[in-house]
């Protein structure tokens, strides 16, 4: 994820759950991921594991980038009224 993302998450967190709750989700992806990226040598399952996870992992940061997508537009529909 990019620097300018995470700011933008890290500052909408406190005031949503759900987002807390996908940001949450996706790191969890994320640590799994970089646990099996790890290892020098992965047997099948492993990787079919990994790519499990890495969809998971993208579609967790989707429906992420979503919701900051969908609230900034709300915020900024609400300065304009």
């Amino acid at each position: 994820m990019e620097q300018n993302e995470e700011e933008r998450i890290a500052a909408l967190i406190p005031h949503n759950p759900d987002l807390k709750a996908a940001y949450e989700e996706h790191q969890n992806l994320k640590a799994q991921v970089d646990t099996l990226q790890m290892k020098s040598f992965l047997s099948s399952e492993e990787e079919l594991d990994k790519k499990k996870l890495q969809k998971l992992k993208l579609a967790a940061k989707t429906k992420m980038l979503r919701m900051v997508e969908e609230i900034t537009r709300g915020q900024g529909n609400e300065q304009s009224a």
